[in-house]
């Protein structure tokens, strides 16, 4: 019979703990330093150019003609 109950070592379960702790915010620290290197040194994305459609509809609603008509 074991009369001394003390456990030695870790708790295995506070070492799995804290390692799965330590790498999901090493993941969203880096997430984060590459967002701000990201907007400080990618150019902007460009718009897609609107389509001849979509304006000829959007001046209607505006009241404004197209155009050649």
């Amino acid at each position: 019979l074991i009369e001394n109950g003390e456990v030695k070592g870790y708790n295995p379960g506070l070492i799995v703990l804290l390692v799965i702790g330590g790498l999901l915010l090493l993941f969203l620290v880096g997430n984060y330093v590459l967002y701000i290197y990201a907007q400080k040194n990618l150019p902007p994305k460009k718009k897609k150019p609107v389509s001849k459609k979509k304006m000829k509809r959007e001046r209607l609603k505006q009241g404004v003609s197209a155009p050649g008509e």
